[in-house]
């Protein structure tokens, strides 16, 4: 990797961690380039401005995501609707050894920003689509398998994951439990999905 992707990924790597920690309006550049070490106006030569950063902050935190779903449901051994649990069995066991800290980027920024800032509106929609998009596919798959239920389909059942993975993720937060993701995961994907 070279120097300045490096450095751009470091900036991104901290935005993210402080915006998760104490939002988009209480991170400032400042505290951003303090932590990695980097000259103020080297941030400029990266991002054009805090609002263009914290839109590719939100590219950058997602992928992660996007690669980790891809790798469960491209599973050759593992059917699909098997495949999502695994994805959110591990995302749960990783909340719980974070000390339900932080919750999700893409959720906090849309209650913080979603719906001032145009620029970050657009990358949270484009975010969500794609992770949305994973998980419609494999539950059209799963309802072509038989084991998801062919009553809904498959795009709402897949709202529905990402929507309600918001909603136990903010409760999580509160009640420093992973008790709403486990009754997101007991509900859905044992229950209400299953043919």
């Amino acid at each position: 990797m070279n120097s300045k992707l490096s450095k751009r990924t470091k900036l991104l790597d901290q935005g993210v961690y402080l915006m998760m920690n104490q939002g988009y309006h209480a991170t400032g550049i400042n505290e951003i380039v303090n932590a990695v070490q980097v000259p103020k106006g080297s941030f400029y030569s990266y991002f054009d401005s805090k609002e263009e950063f914290a839109a590719q902050a939100i590219t950058h935190y997602i992928e992660p995501f996007i690669q980790l779903l891809t790798r469960h449901l491209q599973h050759s051994q593992v059917d699909p609707l098997s495949a999502l649990k695994n994805y959110y069995a591990e995302l749960i066991v990783a909340v719980e050894k974070n000390g339900y800290k932080g919750g999700c980027l893409l959720g906090n920024l849309m209650g913080e920003i979603g719906d001032t800032s145009e620029l970050c509106n657009h990358a949270l929609k484009s975010a969500v689509d794609r992770y949305k998009v994973l998980q419609y596919k494999a539950l059209l798959q799963a309802q072509k398998e038989g084991t998801v239920r062919h009553d809904r389909s498959a795009e709402i059942m897949a709202n529905l994951l990402i929507n309600n993975w918001q909603g136990a993720l903010l409760r999580m937060k509160i009640e420093q439990s992973v008790q709403p993701l486990q009754e997101f995961f007991d509900t859905l994907l044992n229950d209400y999905f299953v043919a």
